[in-house]
């Protein structure tokens, strides 16, 4: 329906209303349990917006503030229906998925990281996707080997 049709103020306003879906990303959606807890606190929390959003009294008003949190509503129950939940991995003999894996590059850096689900994933606060191409190049590895990072090599030191 044309913006003339309606009671919007303007086409802005119809625009702003219709954000596009947020891309889902590809291939199995694996999850630690503080992953699924994540999911679960942020839907929580995208349907109190949502909710406090359809209270708003202006129409246009509460389409905007209800816009993001729909959005993130639908995003967020595909990746709880999608959610699999990995255990903790059984050793420390290999990299797996939930692993918290130390290593050293090249130029002599030490870094560590715990290899988690793609939501969950923050390289500042120490946690990285298993589709990453550092987790992929770690996976299966163990303390002593080396895997190819592009050009660069780096060696595992040590396994949680």
């Amino acid at each position: 329906m044309s913006v003339a049709f309606t009671k919007e103020d303007s086409a802005e306003t119809a625009a702003e209303t219709m954000l596009p879906e947020k891309p889902v990303p590809e291939g199995p959606n694996l999850v630690t349990s503080n992953g699924l807890a994540l999911l679960e606190r942020q839907l929580a929390e995208a349907k109190a917006a949502y909710e406090t959003a359809l209270t708003v009294e202006d129409i246009n008003e509460r389409r905007r503030q209800a816009a993001n949190p729909y959005r993130d509503l639908r995003y967020l129950t595909e990746r709880l229906r999608t959610a699999q939940l990995v255990p903790p991995p059984e050793t420390t003999d290999t990299v797996a998925f939930g692993s918290r894996v130390t290593f050293e590059r090249d130029d002599g850096r030490t870094q560590t990281f715990t290899i988690v689900g793609e939501d969950e994933a923050d390289p500042k606060a120490g946690t990285i996707s298993f589709a990453s191409p550092l987790a992929r190049a770690l996976m299966g590895k163990g303390v002593g080997d080396v895997a190819m990072l592009g050009e660069a090599e780096v060696e595992i030191v040590g396994i949680g």
